[in-house]
């Protein structure tokens, strides 16, 4: 029989928004990476048993009090629409996630013989979950693969698994954990008792979370180090920051300053949106530019918008004194709504003061996500490319040592949105087994470990620099190799093996009702023919 709801519907609307909101707490600022086993656990039974209508409520109601507060950091500057529209883009994706989960709770008893249950249904759900998630992060106009389970876990005692899975490995995991304890407990075995049979899905369960704790991180070759010279000029880089042209370059021209004449540095790192002149068209830039490469005897990374006929790009690029630019990356993932308008006449119509707020259309950029600096292969990403596992992965595969994340958090100065960048960046550096320098604007910036330690690190708000040797690595991850293939059978596979029980539990239901008429009536003389028999 299919299982009955564990909740009443209004409880479950409650405990499900209760869920969302010890899920935001999982995430930087507060960082309590087990908030979010309990608020896995505490969807999940408001999942159970639930009609489709009644699980896209608990879950929409889940996902909506989720993301109005981890993503309440896009309402700082522009107010609360798109910070609104946002969270109930997403939440609508957790509804139809929690309508997919409720039908596996359903279908899996109707079909399933008693003895698999809990592997089979534990495995679809957490499949499930990791499916929504990528459709999150894929869906509309590149996705948004923002607060995902396994982002929340980069302080857990499960997060080298992300050198093996990635992020959605880790998400899988979680949910996968969390939906057979939610099992086991509502298990009709245990209830009865009945010698060892009912605790071996425990016993296989404690196994499987002891193993995991004590496989290692994959480990990379290490190859030397590279001096990186990264500085945080903390200048005025916001979007709505008072400002004339070259204000950021000096900001963060001055803060290079104390730099100048240091020795053994192999490159200087500047942030996302450093250099706001452009040095082909201004003479006294490239000067400036030349004079940092030449005091820091080393070539400078740094940012800027290059317009290319009619169209924009986030652009970062390698300059070497006297040679100008020598490589380009332009960004692959601008932010919709941020840096372009997709179809822009269609929401200009709906909300024209804040699309006409958004003067220019970035261009996605195709060239490879990688600078060769001297010698050593340096991987890039700008900004919110830092989310997208794709270009991660492929700059580990066009033979990153190391990575240089350069963003501009200045529009979201004293929210948590920095905090939860840099925690996606150190999950990146476990996955890749590669270190990372990620540098913000206006912090908080850190220079990463391969294992996801700190190893330096600037405060938010402030001007200054680091002087770090960062290690190099080479070799790839389990993670960068099978990501792809492993993400789309775990997340489309549980998706087809749902369909296929959906195909075989409508089968089964006229055998099931011609059954029930066969009985005949069940009363107090039928039973006693039973026992007698």
């Amino acid at each position: 029989m299919p299982p009955r709801p564990i909740l009443p519907l209004w409880a479950a609307v409650a405990v499900s928004v209760l869920a969302g909101v010890l899920f935001d707490l999982a995430f930087p600022s507060v960082a309590w990476w087990p908030m979010a086993f309990v608020s896995v656990a505490l969807a999940l039974v408001t999942f159970i048993g639930r009609t489709v209508g009644g699980a896209f409520l608990t879950g929409f109601a889940y996902g909506l009090s989720f993301y109005l507060l981890n993503v309440d950091f896009t309402a700082e500057w522009v107010g609360p629409l798109p910070w609104l529209a946002l969270s109930l883009l997403e939440a609508l994706f957790v509804a139809g996630g929690a309508v997919l989960i409720s039908l596996a709770y359903r279908w899996v008893p109707l079909v399933v013989p008693r003895r698999g249950r809990v592997v089979l249904t534990s495995m679809l759900v957490a499949g499930l979950w990791t499916a929504k998630e990528a459709v999150i992060g894929g869906f509309p106009y590149g996705g948004f693969p923002w607060g995902r389970v396994g982002t929340s876990q980069v302080n857990g005692p499960f997060a080298e698994v992300v050198s093996w899975a990635g992020t959605a490995g880790l998400t899988f995991l979680v949910v996968a954990l969390v939906a057979a304890s939610v099992e086991i407990v509502r298990s009709p075995r245990r209830a009865r008792g009945g010698g060892i049979r009912p605790l071996l899905p425990v016993a296989v369960l404690a196994l499987v979370a002891t193993a995991l704790l004590l496989v290692p991180a994959w480990a990379t070759t290490p190859v030397g180090t590279m001096r990186v010279a990264s500085v945080q000029g903390n200048g005025p880089a916001g979007y709505f920051d008072p400002r004339e042209a070259g204000d950021i370059l000096e900001s963060q021209y001055e803060a290079t300053k104390p730099l100048f004449g240091a020795e053994g540095v192999d490159v200087v790192l500047w942030p996302e949106g450093s250099v706001d002149v452009d040095p082909d068209s201004s003479p006294v830039v490239a000067a400036a530019l030349d004079r940092v490469a030449r005091q820091v005897g080393a070539p400078l990374v740094a940012n800027r918008i290059d317009r290319r006929g009619d169209e924009y790009f986030n652009m970062s690029f390698l300059w070497r004194e006297g040679a100008g630019i020598e490589q380009t990356y332009d960004k692959r993932n601008p932010v919709p709504f941020g840096e372009y308008v997709p179809d822009r006449e269609f929401y200009a119509s709906i909300a024209p003061d804040l699309i006409g707020m958004i003067g220019r259309d970035y261009t996605p950029g195709t060239t490879e996500p990688v600078f060769d600096i001297d010698g050593t292969v340096a991987g890039l990403a700008i900004c919110f490319d830092v989310i997208y596992d794709a270009l991660i992965w492929e700059g580990a595969r066009d033979g990153a040592e190391i990575y240089l994340f350069q963003t501009n958090n200045a529009d979201f100065r004293g929210t948590d949105e920095n905090l939860q960048q840099l925690a996606v960046a150190r999950l990146r550096a476990i996955e890749t087994g590669r270190s990372v320098v990620n540098l913000s604007t206006v912090g908080t910036s850190q220079v990463i470990a391969p294992d996801g330690s700190t190893i330096d690190g600037l405060p938010a708000d402030e001007p200054g620099h680091m002087l770090t040797d960062v290690p190099l690595r080479t070799g790839l991850t389990p993670a960068v190799i099978v990501g792809p293939w492993l993400n789309a059978l775990v997340a489309w596979g549980s998706v087809v093996v749902l369909a296929g029980l959906g195909v075989a539990a409508r089968r089964r239901a006229p055998a099931r009702a011609g059954a029930r008429e066969n009985a005949g009536p069940v009363g107090p003389a039928s039973r006693r023919v039973r026992l007698r028999r």
